[in-house]
């Protein structure tokens, strides 16, 4: 459910008004498409998890498996990525509050639910786990119940004629924009997937981890893909594309329930979208805050990150994740109609950097066991190393693709600059001889122990 409440978030709720308008009704194939290498990169670190269940997680196998500097860089960028993501999502709250309370102000919004997450974050893993499953159950039951209703609509199952499926092709036809649109539409439906390495961290506080691993992974990665796809069919039937508005004001989803005229179906979808924000953005404020747990019991940040409170929190590391909320309340402020494009984008460079390097962490893995123990694994992605290639020349080429979107031109210039420091600051740790354990994963364990 962690990983189901870290994918299906602002990705889909909210970014999607942008690749609907790169891609029209052809965005059912980029998201298609974007489910491959989503899956790809999910069972290559499911296959790591279960050998390796630490809190350190994919930072952990890059150290292992490639070099220290991937190591410590994936880290570092996952950290800095989800910081940024988070204030993402607690601006896209706020943009969804707007819908009711149009005259306050967005800051006002993304403060409050900001000190909120902290202190959901601030309890014992158990309760937090808790918060997370039900957030995850309201946003998967709206949309079960979105693509049931809308399902109906279409077939005339009610009161009202059937709408068909005609808006697929009525409007431009079913690729308005040509592949060209489908392709650019990838830059941020594959960001809509970004969620499922949550697993691998996870992994460090399950309990038998080479069960659920496995398990959850399977069925995660069919719900998500049920759930994108079916979800933009039922909504681009019902509503052409080209009335979903031309910028990030609101929710499509609220928007095609407000379209179809039910009676408060679209109150009730914005409050659905809402709690899907705040469960992505208490999922990665928890994912952070391990991140920066792992870097510390490994000597690469201050030792004040790795300390545990008497409930297992390492409440420092948890105080600085909020950096994101802070940078969030300052756009609000500042620039508030630009203000969720500039931090998703920024963030999605960051992760695109962190797939490849878990797919070539993957590659390593795989050598270092050898055929006869990869053949014991409880799960295994086949047609390896082709899948991973091919998943690492998709990820690239949707790279360099981002320079042709409008709000992600800076997406990978952003990043460099970044990844260019982190990696000057590991080198002065190197050159100062910094204290670093030998052993790095029997310190991912601690989390567990602090339970």
């Amino acid at each position: 459910m962690m990983t189901i409440g870290g994918a299906i978030g602002v990705g889909l709720f909210l970014g999607s008004s942008v690749t609907i308008r790169l891609a029209g009704p052809g965005v059912i194939l980029s998201y298609l498409f974007s489910a491959v290498i989503a899956v790809i990169v999910a069972y290559s670190i499911a296959e790591m998890a279960v050998v390796h269940p630490v809190a350190g997680s994919f930072g952990v196998y890059a150290q292992t498996y490639l070099n220290e500097w991937s190591g410590f860089a994936v880290r570092a960028t996952y950290v800095f990525v989800q910081i940024i993501a988070i204030g993402a999502e607690v601006t896209a709250v706020a943009i969804y509050c707007s819908m009711w309370f149009p005259a306050v102000p967005q800051w006002i919004w993304v403060a409050g639910v900001s000190a909120g997450l902290v202190a959901i974050n601030a309890m014992q893993v158990g309760n937090f786990g808790e918060f997370e499953y039900w957030f995850a159950i309201v946003k998967v039951i709206a949309i079960v119940a979105f693509i049931a209703l809308g399902l109906g609509l279409i077939f005339g199952l009610g009161p009202k004629a059937a709408i068909g499926f005609s808006n697929l092709t009525a409007h431009g036809g079913f690729l308005p924009h040509g592949m060209k649109g489908v392709w650019l539409a990838m830059t941020l439906t594959l960001t809509s997937y970004m969620g499922v390495e949550i697993l691998g961290i996870t992994a460090g506080e399950a309990k038998e981890p080479e069960k659920t691993i496995p398990r959850a992974m399977r069925t995660v990665s069919l719900r998500l893909i049920l759930f994108y796809v079916l979800s933009m069919i039922v909504m681009l039937s019902m509503t052409p594309w080209d009335r979903m508005g031309s910028g990030i004001t609101g929710s499509p989803f609220v928007l095609t329930f407000a379209a179809a005229g039910i009676p408060f179906a679209a109150s009730i979808m914005n409050l659905v979208v809402i709690t899907a924000a705040l469960s992505s953005a208490n999922t990665n404020l928890y994912l952070t805050t391990r991140t920066l747990f792992s870097l510390s019991r490994d000597g690469y940040v201050g030792e004040a990150f790795g300390r545990l409170g008497r409930n297992g929190v390492p409440y420092f590391a948890l105080f600085a994740s909020c950096g994101g909320m802070a940078a969030a309340i300052l756009l609000a402020i500042f620039a508030p109609g630009r203000a969720f494009l500039l931090l998703y984008g920024i963030a999605v460079a960051g992760m695109f950097f962190v797939w490849m390097v878990i797919l070539l962490a993957h590659l390593a893995f795989r050598r270092s066991l050898g055929h006869a123990r990869v053949a014991l694994l409880p799960i295994r992605l086949g047609f390896s190393p082709y899948l991973q290639i091919i998943a690492l020349t998709g990820l690239a080429a949707i790279s360099i693709s981002t320079f042709y979107v409008e709000g992600l031109q800076y997406s990978v210039p952003s990043f460099m600059p970044f990844l260019l420091v982190i990696t000057a600051f590991y080198w002065t740790l190197k050159r100062r001889n910094h204290n670093k354990p030998e052993d790095s994963s029997a310190h991912n364990f601690d989390l567990r122990e602090g339970e």
